[in-house]
């Protein structure tokens, strides 16, 4: 599937689009950055920074364009577009998808339609699950840009094209494994951003290591008790996409999730928070949908409604975590 001379486009030019761009061009891959901001691809362009979403970071010959025209003629397109803006960027911007295969590189559900990106690429632009494949693991972007080892999971229903994505990708500092779990990696990078939050939240409370323990524990209990539901393998979750990620962004400062329930443990509001955030939390828009799939498929996931409960219904976090410790008591594990 990989041929010679081939040509890749990234969409979105935050800075987890950057630093993928930034592995494969360390790879000698042709790559193009696309941005829908003008202002930012020009930045790019001249200072050889992108100093809003990667700032320190030296960017050289790298080609960033605002225009879908020059992505026309690329073989694969690495999305890192946030998931609930991928529908209106694509369609807006006319991205050429047909014929294309995709990487996607975003974590979250559509809120609107309970979607996992995978399907999102399919009804907007007829993507085949063939010519599908997504990255998901402990990877931030703020690492990744300064060539930290990483490892992440390329997962693909084509496991051949989960290996070239593989084989693409890696190299000294970024190294990837290959999944045909496409469900599970998709659902373990979107459900631990709903775990991040709570973690924040404990983080702002001033809670323990006992506490942080729980949680995490739990909350992959969680995450794969709703995954296995949906058709994923409960084995995925104990790998990169799913602990893996789960443990980075439940403790890291760069995880934006965490941040945003450190600040809420602290006694701002969800709204307060979001108005002075550049970046996207989207742990905020997957605990709605999480807590929607929860009830289409009758599972049960205390810990995530308990997250919606202090970001959209106004309950105090001590109050929420006294109702969790005081629930029935349940066995460890069971599906």
């Amino acid at each position: 599937m990989i041929k010679e001379n081939l040509k890749i486009g990234v969409l979105g030019a935050g800075g987890w689009g950057t630093s993928l761009a930034l592995v494969l061009l360390n790879n000698g891959c042709d790559v193009i950055l696309w941005s829908h901001d003008r202002q930012t691809a020009d930045i790019i362009n001249e200072t050889g920074t992108n100093p809003d979403y990667l700032p320190g970071i030296k960017i050289s010959g790298l080609k960033v364009s605002s225009s879908a025209e020059d992505l026309k003629d690329v073989d694969w397109i690495v999305n890192a577009i946030p998931t609930q803006y991928i529908k209106d960027t694509v369609i807006k911007h006319q991205i050429p998808l047909k014929d294309k295969y995709i990487i996607n590189g975003s974590k979250g559900i559509e809120i609107s339609t309970l979607c996992r990106i995978s399907e999102i690429f399919n009804s907007v632009g007829g993507v085949s699950y063939d010519n599908y494949a997504v990255l998901s693991g402990p990877s931030h972007a703020e690492e990744v840009s300064r060539k930290m080892p990483t490892t992440i999971v390329s997962a693909s229903e084509n496991i051949v094209f989960a290996h070239d994505v593989q084989q693409m990708f890696s190299n000294e500092y970024f190294r990837v494994y290959a999944s045909d779990d496409v469900i599970g990696c998709e659902l373990g990078g979107s459900l631990k951003n709903v775990i991040a939050l709570a973690a924040g939240i404990i983080d702002g409370l001033g809670l323990g290591d006992n506490t942080k323990a729980a949680l995490i524990t739990r909350g992959l209990a969680e995450m794969s008790r709703l995954g296995v539901s949906m058709g994923a393998k409960a084995l995925t979750f104990s790998g990169l996409s799913g602990l893996g990620d789960l443990f980075v962004t439940c403790n890291s400062q760069h995880s934006r999730n965490r941040k945003v329930g450190e600040l809420i443990g602290k006694g701002q509001s969800l709204s307060e928070i979001i108005t002075h955030m550049k970046m996207v939390a989207e742990g905020v828009h997957t605990t709605k949908a999480a807590l929607e799939l929860g009830n289409k498929h009758s599972v049960e996931i205390p810990i995530t409604e308990q997250v919606y409960r202090i970001l959209f219904d106004g309950i105090k976090p001590i109050d929420a975590i006294k109702d969790l410790m005081t629930r029935q008591s349940k066995k460890e594990w069971w599906w």
